[in-house]
């Protein structure tokens, strides 16, 4: 169980997205700096209680609309050899001391947890409180027997697509749409998704899909 220090960032999460998110593909607003807060997430725990997972969602207020973007993030005492275009920036911790965060579709320990939740073998934990699930984020599997975590990241306009060699994919959704009233449905030939909630900037909770798994063809 991950344990959750209520202390100091330097600089914050927030800080640390603001000169970021402006180099990805999938970024939707103008060239003007992000104006982002924090609008909700959960975490996962690493077996071996070494690497900190959340999936944080933040909105930004600078373009013509609030847009929320899912941000998965691992943060590790040491760097984390040959992902280092992953990296995020650094941050001082209060109690842990200095922190590399990385993004954390590059992470192996995010990617083998991310698969272990849409199997329902592990719990989405809440994102302020340790040792509290979070009931709010709900998953689904079909497929038979456990998914690789051999992935390979990379993004494009519409998010960032993780891939396996045997075909397996999984659709991360970096800019998050609230869905409509009512169950939601899986995307068509999906075998596993990931829903999750946040706060949009008028206070109302939206629900949306986070992430979409197809499996690759049976060998």
């Amino acid at each position: 169980m991950a344990v959750i220090h209520h202390t100091t960032l330097t600089p914050s999460k927030v800080e640390l997205l603001a000169s970021w998110l402006p180099s990805r593909p999938w970024y939707r607003a103008g060239p003007a700096e992000p104006e982002l807060v924090k609008a909700g997430g959960f975490r996962l725990d690493d077996p071996q209680g070494e690497v900190g997972i959340e999936f944080l969602v933040v909105t930004d207020t600078s373009g013509n609309r609030p847009t929320g973007y899912l941000v998965p993030l691992t943060y590790r005492g040491a760097p984390l050899d040959g992902v280092e275009s992953a990296l995020v920036g650094t941050m001082e911790h209060g109690v842990l001391g200095k922190r590399w965060a990385y993004d954390g579709c590059h992470d192996p320990v995010m990617v083998g947890q991310l698969a272990a939740l849409i199997e329902g073998r592990v719990q989405a934990q809440d994102q302020n409180i340790s040792d509290v699930p979070d009931r709010e984020v709900t998953t689904s599997y079909t497929g038979a027997g456990p998914l690789p975590t051999d992935f390979t990241a990379g993004d494009d306009h519409d998010g960032t697509l993780l891939t396996t060699p045997q075909g397996t994919t999984l659709h991360l959704h970096r800019v998050l749409q609230p869905a409509p009233d009512g169950p939601l449905t899986p995307a068509r030939g999906a075998t596993g998704h990931v829903t999750g909630c946040w706060q949009l900037p008028d206070g109302t909770r939206a629900r949306g899909v986070l992430a979409v798994l197809h499996a690759g063809p049976r060998t």
